[in-house]
């Protein structure tokens, strides 16, 4: 078998597909190449609908599966031809595909992502894993994080304890004890890019994020709404936990902004600090803070971090991967331990009653038998 494994990964943004090409053959994976692949607007539009309550018509989530599934061949593709590599020197591509409901938590949980994987497979000729969280539900997990397994392999260090925080939609932290073979701990701690790029589209028409938090850097901190923000019940709650853009939403925001005027740069301005507050909560007792994600660029939210943690705050790209590609390399990883049937050591950070070999394989046309 290949040791080459490619990652496709969508976030909350939804503008994107990242792709990023692993050579697993050493002690530690390599990064090969990476790709960004930009979404249709209308495809961007539509899963933009079916993440809202009431607009989950199964007509419209089958179109957008099937769309997305087309797209994430494309993007897979895309990185192929640009490094030159055919598609029969790649093991398995791993998708997460984008998440279109999560609701971990209930009588009946359940998660859901789109992007078909039997279509990306028979595009692509390559095998494919994909729909990773389920079984972690089924064992009674969060199904969420995954991202710490990853973080662990890549990023733990024998002399240094370090907090991995990815900056999407939602920011989660992977804290790595001293030691490459210790257990890392990590949760969702919070909203990161789902409120501040909502807000920020909000009153910029045609501008999709507050690039480098300059807006918020702009307003004033309101201690008020501040307090507000902070009172929500998530942030008490122990981990095992994971959360989404169902809960931290425009109605979530509106609830708590209601009758306080203030001006809209001054509530971007405390949105940053909310960010900046449960992250650096979640981060201690770390030495080093690395960032990834999305917001890993806005300069504004890495600074609150800093100041709220009082550790020096970096990206991901210091210890070897740019930000924006270590989740796609993470699923390209987890395709690869999805093949060799080795369970990913998740238990302990999503609440699993068992560690759980993660992940469908749908065959590729170039699968040798």
């Amino acid at each position: 078998m290949s040791d080459l494994f490619l990652g496709l990964i969508t976030g909350t943004s939804v503008d994107a597909i990242d792709c990023a090409l692993l050579d697993c053959a050493g002690t530690r994976p390599a990064l090969v190449g990476t790709h960004s692949h930009a979404l249709p607007p209308e495809l961007q539009a539509d899963i933009r609908r079916l993440q809202q309550p009431g607009e989950d018509g199964l007509d419209l989530l089958g179109a957008t599966d099937h769309w997305l599934g087309e797209e994430l061949a494309a993007a897979a593709l895309g990185l192929l031809a640009a490094l030159r590599i055919e598609p029969r020197r790649i093991a398995a591509i791993g998708s997460h595909g984008q998440t279109v409901r999560h609701r971990p938590d209930g009588a009946r949980p359940f998660t859901l992502q789109i992007g078909d994987p039997h279509r990306l497979a028979q595009r692509t000729g390559i095998t494919v894993v994909a729909d990773f969280r389920r079984r972690d539900m089924a064992a009674g997990g969060q199904g969420a994080p995954f991202a710490p397994a990853f973080h662990q392999r890549m990023f733990a260090h024998r002399s240094q304890s370090r907090a991995i925080v990815n900056l999407g939609g939602i920011a989660n932290v992977t804290l790595l004890p001293i030691g490459e073979n210790t257990l890392p701990t990590g949760s969702d701690c919070g909203p990161a890019n789902t409120l501040l790029d909502l807000w920020f589209r909000a009153h910029h028409a045609g501008l999709a994020y507050d690039d480098q938090g300059a807006w918020a850097a702009s307003g004033r901190l309101s201690e008020e709404l501040l307090a507000r923000l902070l009172d929500e019940p998530y942030f008490a709650r122990r981990a095992p936990k994971s959360t989404g853009p169902e809960l931290f939403s425009r109605g979530w925001l509106n609830a708590r902004t209601a009758g306080l005027e203030l001006p809209p740069a001054d509530i971007q301005r405390t949105l940053a600090e909310l960010t900046a507050i449960t992250v650096a909560r979640a981060c201690a007792p770390a030495q080093t803070i690395h960032a990834c994600g999305g917001g890993a660029h806005n300069r504004f939210v890495l600074e609150r971090i800093a100041s709220r943690s009082g550790c020096a705050v970096d990206t991901t790209l210091a210890l070897g991967i740019g930000p924006d590609w270590v989740e796609a390399a993470a699923f390209a990883w987890f395709a690869r331990e999805r093949l060799a049937g080795r369970p990913l050591a998740l238990a302990s950070i999503t609440g699993a009653s068992e560690n759980t070999i993660s992940g469908a394989i749908y065959p590729g046309r170039l699968l040798e038998l």
